[in-house]
């Protein structure tokens, strides 16, 4: 199966490079011709542009930074689209958008899936994150191989679309998280808590979480650079508000957090890292919540395996 990967960023570049060591044969493309000469530079093949891709591939992966710039490039793609083709979207994106591009997919005799992923670029990067898949089931199989490569755990979650909504839930509960470990930091910083051993109660706690585990190491560190930027965080939290809104549940907590997430955006840049939401409360209170001895960056210690699918109980 010749593949394409569209969109080298911070979560698609380690994708496609999980795909890459495994010997895939591998197209690639990225509005960054630097990115595209990293990857042909380890073997991959400049794919052109995305209607070329989708011409010499028999499946083209997109993963890109908005349901606008996926929705251009299925279009460049659709002439040329037909059976045996498939198109796979990575990106986090609107349940509803993936559905209208893969209605027209489908009429052109082909196959969609929508497999975001989630688990952090570290994992992404060694191929033990974890990936939704939206399709049906004979989709869901003929994809599953590559879907193995690039990730640990793969859940089929049901019909295009519903991967995204499941999704955009998740990056909500992250960041739900981030910002409550934000002022747990903060006020136990300012109770005269020695913050590694803050660190070390809540792991051991029943308030650890994933988030804890990851983002609270590099808030710590002050780097603060998780791979993530608010401008992502708040296409995420907007998506799963929109549900909400479209279901008619009345939410509390989301529209504050996208509040609190709007005013990072103003005091430190619409496309700042996302745990520098923290600054918002060192600022207010003249504190440093920062502690010796964390890394100034993620990585995965999980040695890289093959995946397999998860079965959900029923």
């Amino acid at each position: 199966m010749r593949t394409g990967f569209i969109g080298l960023g911070n979560v698609g570049g380690k994708l496609a490079g999980s795909l890459l060591r495994a010997g895939a044969a591998l197209d690639v493309h990225d509005l960054d011709p630097g990115l595209v000469a990293t990857f042909t530079a380890k073997g991959a093949n400049d794919g052109g542009d995305p209607a070329r891709m989708m011409r010499d591939c028999d499946t083209v992966i997109t993963c890109l930074p908005s349901p606008a710039a996926s929705a251009a490039v299925v279009e460049a793609m659709l002439p040329h689209m037909g059976p045996g083709k498939i198109w796979l979207e990575m990106s986090t994106t609107d349940a509803a958008e993936v559905q209208r591009l893969g209605a027209k997919v489908i009429a052109q005799g082909a196959a969609v899936a929508d497999c975001p992923v989630s688990g952090g670029c570290h994992r992404a990067d060694t191929g033990n994150i974890s990936i939704y898949a939206g399709c049906d089931r004979a989709t869901f199989e003929r994809v599953l191989p590559l879907l193995t490569v690039m990730g640990r755990k793969i859940l089929h979650t049901g019909a295009l679309g519903s991967a995204s909504v499941l999704k955009v839930m998740t990056n909500y509960l992250a960041t739900a998280n981030l910002l409550t470990l934000c002022e747990a930091l903060t006020v136990m910083k300012a109770s005269g808590m020695d913050m590694s051993t803050t660190f070390e109660a809540i792991a051991i706690s029943s308030g650890n979480s994933f988030v804890h585990e990851t983002e609270s190491q590099l808030i710590l560190s002050g780097t603060r650079d998780v791979n993530f930027t608010m401008d992502l965080v708040q296409k995420d939290i907007g998506l799963f508000q929109k549900l909400a809104d479209q279901h008619n549940v009345p939410l509390e907590i989301s529209p504050l957090m996208i509040d609190i997430m709007t005013d990072g955006q103003r005091r430190y840049g619409m496309r700042a890292q996302s745990d520098r939401i923290i600054e918002r409360l060192e600022e207010a209170t003249g504190l440093s919540v920062t502690a010796p001895g964390f890394p100034d960056r993620l990585i995965d210690t999980e040695p890289e395996a093959q995946g397999a699918e998860l079965t959900p109980r029923r």
